[in-house]
């Protein structure tokens, strides 16, 4: 597959920044605070919205998701209606003055979407790497070039439904290292696909994984297998990229595949008697599967939850842990990303809150039971919930998003889910009247983190307990 080159593309480097150091001790240290400097930020850009009859569509956009390239130059940020905008981080981002965030390129979507994935191989220096596959409802997976939207896309990628000649929802998807295939999750089925084979050349998926032995007998699957829309997946991180895939579902459930090699799966188990029984922290279904930098522990993060569960894989796949005090009792979804502890002590966990803060855990896979936050800090005024923590990999940079729909007039109302496409709730919307909805805070941020106190910055406190609730 032959690409042209993009003259317009940017083709400096973010320059390198030391990486900060880790605190040495599991518990929160109170002599050695982190501190916070906000290097620049910007609100969600206008767009026109497309024709549909949601309201919220009409509404002010705001932030969804923001996720790092793989050579951490460029954030790509999902917006609510909806459409990818792109932001090359300035070569003089960590040398004041900071200047403001000005998107590089923005890509309309047809229809809304939760899920889309960066050339794992993308570099700002190379435009023939820089790609991003698509995926909305009703339409293909699109490759499309990220600096030149107006183009048509270079390849597109069918999932069908047989009987009804139909395309099947893309409800997740990852592309992960060396490039050379992507997955794909929706309803009951994973499929493997070649990205060097597109539409013609091969007009079905290279492998295809059924969750369920059957959809057609009456009780769809008899037990057996996962059952329901494949919401989240995540490969666990090896030298070859041929790790075990991660599956979550809207239905509490979460199934390990050896996607490459036996190309059939390990284990399911359900997260509900976890969640619900022993940690406590409640769930309402699977957004997200991230493994921790090792490849050991799973990070299982549901919306609706007070919380996150921490799997090792190793063993049983039974639940090692859980992190309490985050609050993210919401439909939205809120990722969350990890960060390598340099000296050992297990690994960092950074989440947002649908009250507006960032929550950060430290030790994480090195005890048992509970985890409690090590630091907590404000993005905003309580005004939205933080939608992505997307740590860089020098570990000393942190991009957060926020925004959230809220019913107009209603002051005790909670936020509004921002993939009601992917949720199974009923729509409330149902004696006819439409409810106005309103964006009350939205924001792309970028932050440094520094291991020693500034005079700018904003410092990290300790927490001695649970995470205290912003008034």
């Amino acid at each position: 597959m032959s690409t042209e080159p993009n003259k317009n593309s940017p083709t400096h480097k973010l320059p390198t920044h030391p990486p900060r150091e880790p605190t040495p001790e599991i518990q929160p240290s109170t002599t050695n605070k982190p501190s916070l400097n906000l290097l620049t930020s910007t609100t969600c850009p206008t767009t026109s919205p497309p024709k549909s009859p949601d309201p919220r569509n009409r509404d002010t956009p705001f932030f969804k998701s923001a996720q790092w390239t793989a050579d951490g130059t460029t954030l790509l940020t999902l917006t609510s209606h909806p459409s990818i905008q792109t932001y090359v981080l300035p070569s003089t981002l960590l040398t004041p003055p900071h200047p403001p965030l000005t998107p590089t390129s923005t890509l309309p979507l047809p229809e809304p979407t939760s899920t889309f994935s960066p050339s794992p191989y993308f570099s700002l220096s190379h435009p023939s790497t820089q790609y991003l596959l698509t995926a909305t409802t009703d339409h293909p997976i699109h490759l499309t070039p990220i600096f030149s939207p107006a183009s048509p896309p270079l390849a597109s990628f069918f999932l069908i439904k047989p009987e009804t000649e139909s395309y099947l929802p893309i409800t997740s998807l990852v592309w992960p290292t060396p490039g050379t295939h992507f997955i794909t999750g929706t309803t009951n089925l994973l499929a493997l696909f070649d990205i060097s084979r597109p539409d013609s050349l091969c007009s079905t998926p290279l492998l295809k994984i059924p969750t369920i032995p059957s959809t057609r007998h009456i009780s769809k699957g008899n037990g057996i297998g996962m059952r329901g829309t494949v919401s989240a997946l995540g490969l666990q991180p090896t030298d070859a990229g041929e790790g075990i895939l991660a599956a979550g579902t809207w239905t509490r459930w979460v199934g390990l595949y050896d996607i490459y090699r036996s190309g059939s799966v390990i284990a399911n188990f359900s997260v509900k008697p976890s969640a619900d029984h022993e940690a406590g922290i409640k769930g309402k279904g699977v957004v997200q599967t991230i493994w921790s930098p090792c490849g050991r522990y799973l990070v299982v993060n549901e919306r609706g939850s007070k919380g996150l569960l921490v799997y090792d894989v190793r063993g049983t796949h039974k639940l090692l842990g859980w992190l309490s005090g985050r609050d993210g009792t919401t439909n939205q979804r809120l990722g969350v990303d990890v960060f390598p502890d340099q000296n050992g002590n297990g690994f960092e966990v950074w989440a947002g809150t649908k009250n507006g803060t960032v929550v950060m855990y430290e030790g994480v896979g090195m005890n048992e039971g509970e985890t409690k936050p090590t630091w907590e800090w404000g993005v905003n005024d309580g005004e939205s919930a933080v939608g992505a923590t997307a740590m860089h990999s020098s570990g000393s940079v942190l991009a957060t998003c926020s925004g959230s729909w809220k019913v107009a007039d209603d002051d005790s109302s909670d936020e509004g889910s921002s993939d009601d496409s992917d949720s199974d709730s009923e729509d409330d919307s149902s004696s006819g009247k439409k409810p106005a909805f309103v964006v009350e805070e939205t924001s792309l941020k970028v932050w440094s983190i520094d291991a020693s106190n500034g005079a700018a910055a904003q410092e990290f406190e300790p927490l001695e307990g649970d995470v205290e609730e912003k008034e």
